[in-house]
């Protein structure tokens, strides 16, 4: 099969023709039909994951339709459309016993513990777990915009965040997490202030329902922006970039007794960020992390899919060719993207 592989962190992303996948046990074979190119494939060859073992294949945002089943799969046969979250849950620690999938002990994520989608096929293992199938509704882009960063958004603003209509909510950073944000938590009911570099970026964050927008470049009053334009501070914060500036900053902006959630990846330097505990004790701040989701939840999401309350498919910026991700997997880092950009041409 074709495929992109890269054979050292930070080294030559080549097209590469590699052996077909064969299906775990527990597992299936997939026809990648889409795949997201994220910036967490970006950490993954810059070295930052170390769960990657060399010679790698990237790619964790899928869907695609089984074309192989492994012998112990019991809920699964060829001809599923299904997409899958990017951390798979084992089905058997402690972690998935208590439902907590997107935390397993001994988690599948394809694109970083194996080989990922950035391929004609990929492999996944935990398949009764974690595949879950697509309405005919939703097309296979934006199936793929769903199983990194529309799914962490989700779980961020719904289940972490709990945010309901009435409430102000602030979003730093409007990339695929960001802007997923900003949809669901206006969907919600929510008012949003939508805070970014990228002009592009904060006009499309207004398209998707964002009230306010502070662009933040050479701005070191985003936090007394944000307490301004929402009356005190927002009830929940997301961080969706992963820098010691913006977790600061999106702590700094909550009001009494909000919640800050930790989204974007802190790799390097960041990742002891400095925050203002003083307010976190002060003010009784909850700080709260957010990692995937799990498949079962997908059932609410999809249904909010299919109803039009929430349009994913609106985040897609481009589409491209498979072997165009040589070139813009190392893109990734100079934030002049905007929107999703998903491969459909293998």
């Amino acid at each position: 099969m074709k495929a992109i592989l890269y054979q050292q962190y930070q080294g030559p992303i080549n097209l590469e023709n590699v052996p077909d996948p064969t299906p775990p046990p527990g597992g299936v074979v997939l026809r990648v039909t889409a795949t997201g190119l994220c910036r967490s494939d970006w950490h993954g060859w810059m070295g930052h994951d170390p769960d990657i073992t060399l010679p790698h294949v990237p790619g964790h945002e899928l869907a695609g339709v089984v074309v192989a089943v492994g012998k112990d799969v019991k809920n699964f046969q060829l001809g599923d459309r299904v997409t899958v979250p990017f951390v798979g849950g084992c089905g058997h620690c402690g972690e998935c016993i208590s439902g907590n999938h997107q935390v397993c002990d001994d988690q599948f994520q394809p694109g970083f513990t194996h080989w990922g989608s950035f391929a004609e096929f990929v492999a996944l293992d935990y398949a009764d777990v974690n595949l879950v199938r697509l309405p005919d509704t939703i097309s296979d882009v934006t199936a793929a915009t769903l199983g990194c960063r529309f799914i962490t958004a989700f779980r961020a603003v719904v289940d972490q965040g709990k945010v309901i209509g009435g409430q102000q909510v602030a979003i730093h950073a409007c990339g695929g997490v960001g802007l997923s944000a900003i949809m669901i938590a206006n969907a919600l009911g929510a008012e949003v202030t939508a805070i970014d570099i990228n002009p592009d970026n904060l006009k499309l964050a207004r398209e998707l329902g964002a009230t306010h927008t502070i662009d933040a470049r050479n701005n070191n009053r985003v936090p007394e922006e944000i307490r301004s334009l929402t009356n005190g501070g927002a009830h929940v914060s997301v961080d969706a970039l992963g820098s010691a500036e913006t977790c600061f900053n999106s702590i700094s902006c909550l009001r009494k007794r909000g919640k800050h959630i930790q989204v974007g990846l802190m790799t390097g330097d960041h990742r002891h960020a400095r925050v203002p505990m003083d307010r976190i004790v002060a003010d009784e701040l909850e700080i709260l992390g957010s990692h995937g989701m799990q498949a079962f939840r997908y059932t609410e999401m999809l249904n909010m899919i299919t109803s039009g309350k929430l349009q994913p498919e609106r985040l897609v910026a481009r589409t491209m060719r498979l072997e165009e991700v040589i070139t813009a997997l190392p893109a990734m880092n100079n934030f002049q993207q905007h929107g999703v950009q998903v491969i459909n041409q293998f």
